[in-house]
């Protein structure tokens, strides 16, 4: 019993004590430092210790105090001989005009390092502390003169950083990567905050010319990585990938990075390097998984753009993979690829959905039959066959559970619902959906849902909305010219209903499909004109600006709407992303 009071009574004193060491700090930031001095007087009667010395210490200095403050200090010398106390006593004279006096003590704790090296850090640290950044490089440059074994460029760079000396910043992170190479991912995330996407930036300049010195001296292969990392900051693909060649002829370990480097072209939608990038995979990758895998992304950048003629061509060179690799499990997401091509490009959904059918005869993963089962799916609603598509999506629910492709399937329940009419369906699985795990699954359900809500009463027959619904299934069949047609219909018969700003929307968007740019943009325009303030405000200041950005060639107009987003529509999904384009536009660095 006496054991537990005794550890009672400890928790209650070590809870009292931590709360009058908040009671001291709050006086302290609220200014109030009489108060806060006799609380860090009174804790460190109970306790002494250093981190209460110099609260006490720095309040004096704040009640300007110094002759209190310097005793304060001497006495804490004679008890722990602390040189950094010395930094402290010279800061104290400084505070009194004494210069002097604080040049001298100052330079005393330098000569300290000579004696010991392992003050280094704790003379340095204090010289930063009271922004004496000049002396605490002197320190650290001290202390790796007398000791080569200390490494202190990370510390160097931060203090560079802070003066604004973005070289020697570069040079110290440098310096400290060839000590430890494990560090150039954190020094790439230090980079990027002095970096920008324009080569011609002074900063940009000074890394690449001290990257290329390291390279040329001493050919590591975290060079080649690092340069290659600014190139693909810079955009300069072609450049980046010169570097990956070279890393990986070194190495010959993994072309992983050079995958990295295609997927990222493919991204940017780079294809003429992105297809260099992957023929150089088929050159070096005897893996059939690698080799595979860039065999479907050239096809998929050849299948954007083809007409007739070249999406028979491109038929044919898939059957030529499957000559080569076989129609086997190894081969199945080309397998599903090919189903796709089919029927949403060469509009064979019947030749399509017996391919795949064949495919889930294989022996598959459940996860591999459910990727099948998803496409086939997706060809059947192409085909407007509702129930059946309804059948492989339920069947991907019962077989994998709360999974992600699970998720997906259950939208696709919802969205198949949605294109029949069957509303109350569709909003009864977009409702579980909304806490999906998959953030891009809860948006689009959210979507999707928001749009049935809005719209289903608007009339007792739902006309509006199914118009609405059949438009959006065109779009997903690529029927662009129907859909836009159809849209027309909802724009003049139901005019000021609550379904315009949706049909202006989508309109834009197949505008933009067929490459009606000019109509695309008359759409947004007037969506931005007439609906400021509602759900699409925002989507379409975005996708108005990628226009100008990227078809119009207007930077100046693509500036202005990002801006826009910025200031009046902070909580919009697309507001990081108009933020970056927005600074990138105007030259800043880019996180």
């Amino acid at each position: 019993m006496k054991q537990l009071f005794i550890v009672a009574f400890l928790l209650v004193s070590g809870f009292g004590f931590s709360q009058s060491e908040q009671l001291a700090e709050d006086y302290f930031k609220r200014g109030e430092f009489e108060k806060a001095l006799l609380s860090y007087q009174k804790l460190n009667e109970n306790k002494n210790s250093s981190k209460y010395i110099n609260k006490i210490i720095e309040t004096l200095q704040q009640l300007e105090r110094y002759s209190e403050a310097q005793e304060v200090i001497l006495k804490r010398l004679e008890q722990i001989k602390y040189p950094g106390l010395i930094v402290e006593l010279g800061y104290n004279y400084q505070l009194m005009d004494s210069i002097d006096q604080a040049n001298k003590h100052f330079n005393d704790a330098l000569l300290k390092i000579e004696e010991k090296p392992n003050y280094t850090f704790g003379i340095a640290k204090k010289f930063e502390d009271h922004s004496l950044l000049d002396l605490a490089l002197e320190a650290y440059k001290k202390g790796m003169e007398m000791d080569p074994q200390f490494n202190f460029n990370l510390q160097m760079a931060r203090i560079y950083g802070e003066q604004g000396n973005i070289e020697l910043l570069f040079s110290n992170y440098i310096d400290y990567i060839e000590a430890k190479p494990s560090f150039q991912s954190n020094a790439k995330r230090a980079f990027s905050d002095f970096i920008s996407e324009n080569k011609d930036n002074e900063n940009n300049l000074i890394l690449r010319k001290l990257l290329l010195l390291k390279l040329q001296s001493n050919p590591e292969p975290y060079w080649y990585d690092l340069l290659s990392w600014l190139y693909i900051q810079q955009k300069e693909y072609n450049k980046a990938f010169t570097q990956e060649k070279a890393l990986y002829r070194r190495s010959q370990e993994s072309l992983s990075r050079i995958l990295d480097l295609a997927l990222t072209t493919v991204k940017e939608k780079e294809r003429d390097i992105a297809n260099a990038v992957f023929q150089f995979v088929l050159d070096n990758s005897q893996d059939i998984e690698t080799r595979l895998t860039a065999h479907q992304y050239i096809l998929e950048m050849e299948i954007e753009d083809a007409d007739k003629k070249q999406r028979d061509e491109i038929d044919e060179k898939f059957n030529n993979l499957f000559e080569q690799y076989g129609k086997y499990e190894q081969t199945i997401s080309l397998q599903i690829a090919y189903g796709n091509f089919l029927a949403f490009h060469k509009h064979q959904p019947k030749i399509a959905s017996d391919f795949l059918k064949t495919s889930l005869e294989l022996q598959l993963s459940a996860f591999q039959e459910a990727t099948v089962k998803l496409k086939l799916g997706d060809i059947l609603v192409f085909q407007e066959r509702f129930n059946e598509a309804l059948i492989y999506y339920t069947q991907i629910q019962a077989n994998l559970k709360n999974s992600t492709i699970s998720q997906e399937a259950r939208f696709k329940v919802a969205k198949t619902s949605y294109y029949k009419g069957d509303f109350t369906w569709a909003e009864s699985q977009l409702k579980i959906l909304k806490s999906s795990t998959s953030q891009l699954i809860a948006n689009d359900a959210l979507e999707l849902k928001l749009l049935i809500s809005d719209n289903k009463d608007e009339d007792s027959l739902q006309t509006a909305l199914k118009l609405y619904s059949k438009a959006d299934l065109m779009s997903f069949q690529n029927k662009n010219n129907e859909g836009i047609a159809l849209l027309d219909k909802i724009l003049t018969e139901h005019k000021g209903e609550t379904i315009e700003d949706q049909a202006l929307f989508m309109q834009a968007k197949l505008f933009e499909r067929t490459k009606q740019i000019d109509k695309a943009v008359a759409s947004y325009e007037y969506i931005i004109a007439n609906y400021r303030d509602e759900i699409l405000a925002d989507d379409a200041l975005y996708f108005l600006a990628e226009l100008y950005q990227n078809e119009l060639a207007q930077p100046e107009k693509a500036k202005e709407l990002y801006e826009k987003i910025i200031f009046e529509h902070q909580d919009s999904i697309y507001f990081i992303e108009a933020r970056k384009r927005f600074r990138r536009l105007r030259g800043d660095a880019i996180n």
